[in-house]
């Protein structure tokens, strides 16, 4: 199973694609986890990219593909994979589409998870994360303990510098001027389903499920 999950930040695709990833035992591939990794570990993409994600804004199209190719390398992409916030740019996602014929994958199901602006900005600046596990907390709807631990490994839980609602709003008009193409790419190619990710999460996952199942 070959998948793109597809929507603006905060959407809810990083939950989804751990359950279709559990499910169906192929890994999530998240463009950002990579890039935030590569800034932990001062790689010299990590570098070059910390100034340009502060801002909320794209790393280059050719990092990102460099990073996609060494990925889908690795022996857990045998069977599937599901890319998780990439394509963001027409560029991106034609670049994609070339390095999936180079590679002989199957063509990509692209599959929109839909929430409101307004709802996107409450959720994320109410995230709250491990800085060990990744677990997702909210204060409004997970509050974490008291004490700030994760409740799953004991991890710190800290609040991403970039989720405030500045830089959010920057982001998601990014996200609306640039990604419109790649919905558009998708739709042409007969490849593009959408959900409502205002849903509870299992039922966002039946969803999915319904869709996959077609």
């Amino acid at each position: 199973m070959y998948l793109i999950l597809f929507g603006a930040p905060g959407v809810g695709k990083g939950t989804q694609a751990k359950l279709i990833s559990a499910k169906y035992d192929i890994p999530q591939i998240s463009t950002g986890d990579m890039l935030r990794a590569a800034v932990k570990d001062q790689t010299d993409l990590g570098k070059k990219a910390v100034k340009i994600m502060s801002r909320g804004e794209l790393v280059p199209d050719d990092l990102i593909l460099d990073l996609i190719r060494e990925r889908f390398s690795q022996p857990d992409c045998d069977h599937g994979f599901i890319l998780d916030g990439f394509p963001r740019t027409l560029a991106q996602a034609e670049g994609l589409d070339e390095l999936v014929a180079e590679m002989n994958l199957p063509e990509l199901r692209c599959i929109e998870i839909q929430v409101p602006d307004e709802k996107v900005i409450e959720r994320l600046v109410n995230r709250r994360l491990c800085d060990n596990c990744g677990a997702d907390y909210n204060m409004i709807t997970n509050p974490p303990p008291a004490d700030m631990k994760c409740t799953i490994c004991g991890g710190n839980i800290y609040q991403r510098k970039d989720d405030n609602e500045e830089t959010i709003s920057n982001r998601l008009e990014v996200y609306t001027r640039q990604t419109a193409p790649v919905k558009e790419h998708y739709q042409k190619k007969g490849q593009f389903f959408s959900v409502d990710g205002q849903m509870p999460v299992e039922k966002v996952q039946e969803a999915i499920q319904a869709i996959l199942n077609n």
